[in-house]
């Protein structure tokens, strides 16, 4: 007799997204989740962890590398999720990776150090990760943390390095990038992060009679059946909505 494998599956928080993916993403896995300016993607990354948090339980450590981290907290209260009180409890944590980019001293409780080292930040995340026995990470985004390093050689040296360690954290990652041109085939501004992730999730921008749409695709996901098709997504007052039947447009 022949034992079916079955993947551990870790549910996005994201209405209509884990329909497409077998029921969420394989656990332990690294997703790429690319797009545009305004696509939503930290939108996604932080549903993700906060209803892994609040839903599921599962702790989750988000790392701020564009926005304060009080600013996100007063941003996502619009879709009624209050970070800071499962901050309070030990289930999520934010890293605020921007104050030190310019040279400000932070108030929060996880802050990378002034001084950039990428050695220092991935065991700095490394810290956190298992100091609220975390199940899920976020890193917004790999444009910002690139932005930090000196040349192109380098910058793909740290994210094989960062993937690396990703896998022996044991959590479930979403990392964001900016996608330059994907009707042109460039998914992602360095051409190696959608080789080092084992998901990838585009996010995209159409104008449809004179307005702009947002469309998801899944390009990748190993271990998972998915459709290629582009399926429509919005971002309601409760956060991400996907509709797998696009009945919407």
């Amino acid at each position: 007799m022949t034992l079916e494998y079955k993947m551990k599956r870790i549910k996005s928080g994201i209405p209509g997204f884990d329909d497409l993916i077998q029921g969420g993403f394989p656990e332990n896995t690294t997703v790429l989740v690319a797009g545009g300016t305004g696509t939503g993607k930290t939108t996604f990354g932080l549903q993700f962890i906060y209803k892994g948090a609040e839903e599921y339980g599962e702790p989750g450590v988000f790392v701020t590398l564009e926005e304060r981290a009080k600013d996100i907290r007063r941003e996502v209260k619009s879709f009624g999720w209050d970070f800071k009180a499962l901050e309070n409890k030990g289930l999520i944590a934010i890293i605020d990776g921007v104050s030190s980019a310019v040279g400000l001293p932070s108030e929060e409780k996880f802050a990378l150090e002034e001084k950039f080292n990428i050695d220092n930040f991935l065991r700095y995340i490394y810290r956190v990760v298992k100091s609220i026995n975390a199940k899920r990470l976020v890193i917004d985004s790999i444009p910002s943390l690139a932005f930090r390093l000196e040349d192109e050689r380098q910058i793909r040296e740290v994210l094989l390095k960062l993937n690396t360690i990703l896998l022996e954290m044991g959590v479930t990652t979403i990392l964001t990038t900016e996608a330059p041109d994907p009707q042109a085939g460039k998914i992602s501004r360095y051409g190696i992060e959608e080789y080092i992730s084992r998901g990838l999730v585009l996010l995209d921008l159409q104008e449809r009679n004179i307005e702009l749409k947002r469309y998801l695709l899944i390009r990748k996901m190993r271990e998972t059946k998915h459709s290629m098709r582009k399926y429509p997504f919005e971002i309601t007052n409760t956060g991400i909505v996907v509709y797998p039947s696009g009945e919407i447009y």
